[in-house]
């Protein structure tokens, strides 16, 4: 009364195609919406039912050669219920009802074909073919759900021993090869089966647990790209609000003088892949100065020094960081044509408040004096030029060249006396970036 599924092809081609004709016989009973491993799960129960039907016929024409056709008759009902059930499943698309009627020929008939024959030793321990039946349940159902039918196996198997006395008084008189032939076949078929399904399975979890380890590595990345890796970790570990208070901190403001103006007269294309490449460039020079990058707001471009990690030398590595920025630039500039291309830089240190802010679409973000002083900074700034606060050029010290702009008047600050950092100082040993910056310019040249 059975069979094995057949082991899959070794090869990938041949597990396509395995998977391919499961999906074809899961279109048999799979309602709409239905998810593809659960409609692999069918496709395998309606396969396993249907190769097991048609090998069937072997032990229908065995029985009836040699005289039994009350044994004959129990594969064919098999038959007859597999045929009838697909049937139905073909109409109905209702699949609980199939697999449960499979599961209870998977469990019933081989008993009964064991007991028609008169027991253990005579059948060549047909029943072996009940186990099909939970682990065709917890394959299909789960652990929970396929319990039931792993006790009701159980109890079967146990009653036909109970019963084996008797039922061994009137054997079917078959050759002894033929029993020893079919208890080696049933061993195997049943051994083939559980490998084949568990294999299955255990294959489809391997392959889902390595599905989201990838999408893991993936959400991890896009994750780090809105959030410093600090703040990223915090975010996964922690539930309630995420701010710091930071006594010094440097904050630069950077603005593409107008491109506001040319955004209006530039195709879309080509305004966003400039955009893109400019902003490229300064994102790999925040990473070459180990610096922040805070957002972008629209053609600005915030950064931030000395957090979320403190270190000493913020101040300096931002200015390095301007200095970087406006070289890109101006080689952007020069490369791409568009003359018209320059960038105000504005910079200033002192205390902020740092924070995750949001539940969707969440950012990383600053507040206070500091950063709205920066923003003026970068406003109130020269084409080309990198306007710094009185603060930031005296922490700068004698490592940088700066000219003093002298006093302004600052929006919202009144008058302030403001710098323009120039660059380092000549002779002074630079230290090394921590990494490079390399022109991401685009294969069009753009």
């Amino acid at each position: 009364m059975a069979a094995a599924l057949p082991a899959p092809l070794a090869d990938p081609s041949g597990r396509r195609t395995v998977v391919r004709l499961l999906e074809r016989l899961a279109d048999l009973g799979a309602r709409p919406g239905a998810s593809a491993d659960e409609r692999l799960r069918q496709g395998t129960l309606i396969f396993a039912s249907a190769l097991i039907a048609v090998l069937s016929c072997v032990w229908v024409a065995t029985y009836l050669a040699y005289g039994y056709p009350v044994a004959a008759a129990i594969p064919a009902a098999y038959q007859v219920i597999t045929v009838m059930g697909l049937v139905f499943l073909a109409r109905t698309r209702r699949f609980a009802i199939f697999r449960t009627t499979q599961f209870l020929a998977f469990f019933i008939l081989p008993g009964l074909l064991q007991a028609a024959l008169g027991g253990f030793v005579a059948s060549s321990v047909m029943v072996l073919w009940s186990v099909f039946a939970p682990l065709a349940a917890v394959a299909l159902l789960g652990v929970r759900r396929s319990l039931g039918w792993l006790a009701a196996c159980i109890s079967w198997i146990i009653v036909l021993a109970l019963v084996d006395d008797r039922l061994s008084r009137n054997p079917a008189e078959l050759p002894p090869a033929f029993v020893l032939t079919f208890f080696v076949l049933n061993i195997i078929g049943v051994t083939l089966s559980a490998y084949v399904m568990l294999g299955y399975f255990v294959g489809q979890r391997e392959k889902a647990r390595l599905a989201l380890e990838a999408e893991q590595e993936r959400s991890e990345r896009l994750l780090l790209n809105v959030l410093p890796e600090p703040i990223a970790r915090r975010l996964k570990q922690e539930s309630g609000v995420i701010a710091e208070h930071y006594d010094d901190v440097s904050v630069l403001f950077a603005d593409l003088e107008g491109f506001t103006e040319r955004a209006m007269v530039m195709p879309a294309e080509d305004l966003v892949a400039l955009l893109d490449r400019i902003f490229t460039a300064f994102d790999l020079v925040a990473d070459a100065q180990g610096v922040e990058k805070i957002k972008t707001i629209g053609d600005a471009y915030m950064v931030a020094g000395g957090l979320p990690e403190p270190r000493a030398d913020h101040v300096e590595a931002v200015a390095r960081a301007a200095l970087a920025m406006r070289d890109e630039i101006r080689a952007i500039a020069a490369r791409t044509g568009h003359s018209w291309l320059a960038v105000r830089i504005g910079i200033d240190a002192g205390p902020a408040v740092a924070g995750v802010i949001g539940r969707r679409k969440f950012i990383y973000d600053l507040w206070g004096d500091t950063v709205n002083t920066a923003s003026r900074m970068e406003s109130h700034g020269l084409r080309g030029e990198i306007q710094v606060t009185e603060r930031v050029a005296a922490a700068l010290g004698e490592e940088f060249l700066l000219r003093e702009r002298g006093v302004i008047t600052i929006k919202g600050k009144g008058p302030m006396r403001t710098f323009l950092l120039d660059g380092p100082r000549p002779g002074l040993r630079r230290p090394e970036p921590r990494g490079a910056a390399p022109d991401p310019a685009t294969p069009d040249g753009r």
